[in-house]
């Protein structure tokens, strides 16, 4: 796999996010925040600074990038009744090339973008590319494994580059006699209060 960084994986196709932004999408997202700056909910004023319409922030624009979870006609997500049981499938996770080691634990390591253009309310945004950018074997203190980069773009549906987005994750196989799945609290023997899994 270190041999393949810098191969671009993703085919040009865009994959399209499940729905146009709308103000309805934008207004949940910044209520929380509290953020008022009236180009994520004003129109007039947005159109009086420049843009097409009310701005998405460019923290919520992977967001709408995400593909469904379930879409009529699919077979149930949710197939187990155990407490914090796990979905069937997801179209989140790690961008399998084929070319990985078998591994039986990820988890995100790091997560950055550059913000290109802005995004508004109207456009369909989709996520374009695969490109390894980098996989740096590491063996960590809860497992051998390697953190792995993969890049790509965030377009809208006239083909603008709104952001190019980097994930960084750590695919491992847990060292022997080892359950990464629960952490709770253990004392130290000076009496101070650590992390430990168990």
């Amino acid at each position: 796999m270190m041999d393949a960084v810098g191969t671009e994986f993703g085919a040009e196709v865009p994959q399209a996010g499940p729905d146009a932004i709308e103000l309805g999408a934008v207004r949940r997202f910044t209520e929380p925040l509290e953020f008022g700056c009236p180009l994520h909910h004003d129109r007039e004023v947005a159109r009086r600074r420049g843009y097409r319409d009310v701005v998405a922030p460019v923290s919520s624009i992977v967001t709408f990038t995400i593909p469904p979870l379930w879409r009529p006609g699919e077979p149930p997500v949710f197939t187990s009744p155990e407490r914090d049981a796990q979905p069937a499938r997801t179209g989140l996770g790690p961008r399998l090339t084929g070319l990985e080691p078998e591994t039986t634990g990820y988890f995100a390591a790091e997560t950055g973008a550059d913000y290109l253009a802005p995004v508004t309310v109207g456009d369909r945004l989709a996520r374009v590319g695969n490109l390894l950018v980098s996989c740096v074997p590491k063996e960590t203190s809860i497992g051998r494994g390697a953190f792995i980069t993969w890049q790509y773009e965030i377009r809208n549906q006239r083909g603008d580059v709104a952001a190019r987005v980097r994930n960084t994750t750590y695919s491992y196989v847990p060292h022997a006699g080892r359950d990464d799945k629960a952490v709770h609290r253990k004392r130290e023997p000076d009496g101070r209060h650590g992390l430990a899994y168990c």
